[in-house]
């Protein structure tokens, strides 16, 4: 697995993923396990897909932000669990220096769109609930557009910045990540070369691509939990807090183990638990997110039983 280089290095030409070889006891149950995460996200989020596009009653600012959201998490789970679920079934963990990097790219690009479009979606609810006689005007189709085509834009220059970067280094040691699929931190423990450089530029990426995101997300937030409590009625604030407490949700979910994976130092204890919390963002994020906007959501539910009954309707007629 190592090609001759210049000098006395060789670079690694793959990898092995160890993915969760730690849980000897879990093994079998870890790939049905996968298998129902994987069938119910992509289920789910392809359903919300076609209900956005389908429907007329949902063709609105929120609902076209959830729909690139269903889309985008449909693609980001895709780019882990199946090669995952090929591993857990056969027993091949290789997986080549090419392969490796590409599901990087992939997956690195789709989390910066969904910071991106959590982002959009935020503004829209601030608008919708602290601006509400400017709402149509501001959050127009066309604005929505530019938001949304300017998360996926800003992802995944994000996303080709860092994988650029990552390809130009040289892995010669080891060749074994402890992690279930190729993430930043142990592509970089594993790399022979001076990795300072690369350090700065995700540092400098994530403060172009990430933070503010995460800042404007967090203002947003800020303000409409302001402006609800300022209502004077109970009901008028339980309304209120219903039409974005869904979306607060997943982004206490997201965030809260982006930080812990991402920000915190990497100590001992909280290096055998960041495998665990990334199965968070990764696999039950995705799914989650598909159960919680259409259970907590009446618009989302309507559209779901009209198209339940016209589909049962159509096959009575063929029958």
């Amino acid at each position: 697995m190592a090609d001759p280089e210049q000098g006395n290095q060789t670079s690694i030409m793959g990898f092995i993923l160890l993915g969760f070889g730690n849980f000897h006891e879990l093994q079998i149950l870890l790939f049905p396990l996968f298998l129902v995460i994987y069938v119910v996200t992509m289920a789910g989020n392809t359903a919300i897909v076609v209900l956005v596009v389908a429907d007329q009653h949902l063709h609105t600012p929120m609902y076209f932000f959830l729909g690139n959201l269903s889309c985008l998490e449909a693609c980001y789970s895709s780019t882990i669990l199946p090669r995952m679920l090929a591993s857990l079934l056969s027993g091949d963990k290789t997986i080549s220096f090419a392969g490796c990097l590409i599901q990087f790219y992939i997956f690195g690009s789709l989390l910066s769109t969904e910071c991106c479009l959590l982002s959009a979606m935020s503004y829209d609810r601030y608008l919708a609930i602290c601006k509400p006689l400017h709402y149509a005007a501001r959050m127009n189709s066309g604005f929505s557009l530019q938001l949304a085509a300017g998360s996926w834009l800003s992802g995944f220059a994000a996303g080709t910045i860092t994988a650029c970067w990552l390809s130009q280094q040289i892995y010669c040691g080891p060749n074994e990540i402890d992690h279930f699929f190729c993430d930043y931190t142990p592509l970089i423990k594993l790399s022979c070369s001076d990795t300072s450089r690369m350090v700065l530029v995700v540092f400098l990426n994530c403060c172009i691509f990430i933070l503010p995101p995460f800042l404007l997300t967090l203002t947003s937030y800020m303000c409409i939990i302001s402006a609800i409590l300022r209502i004077p009625s109970s009901t008028g604030r339980q309304k209120a807090f219903s039409t974005c407490s869904s979306h607060l949700i997943v982004l206490t979910v997201f965030y809260g183990t982006l930080i812990i994976v991402y920000v915190l130092p990497d100590t001992a204890v909280l290096c055998n638990l960041n495998k665990v919390f990334s199965i968070f963002y990764t696999m039950l994020t995705p799914m989650v997110n598909t159960l919680i906007y259409s259970l907590r959501n009446q618009e989302v539910k309507v559209a779901l039983r009209k198209a339940l009954s016209k589909t049962v309707t159509s096959m009575s007629i063929c029958k």
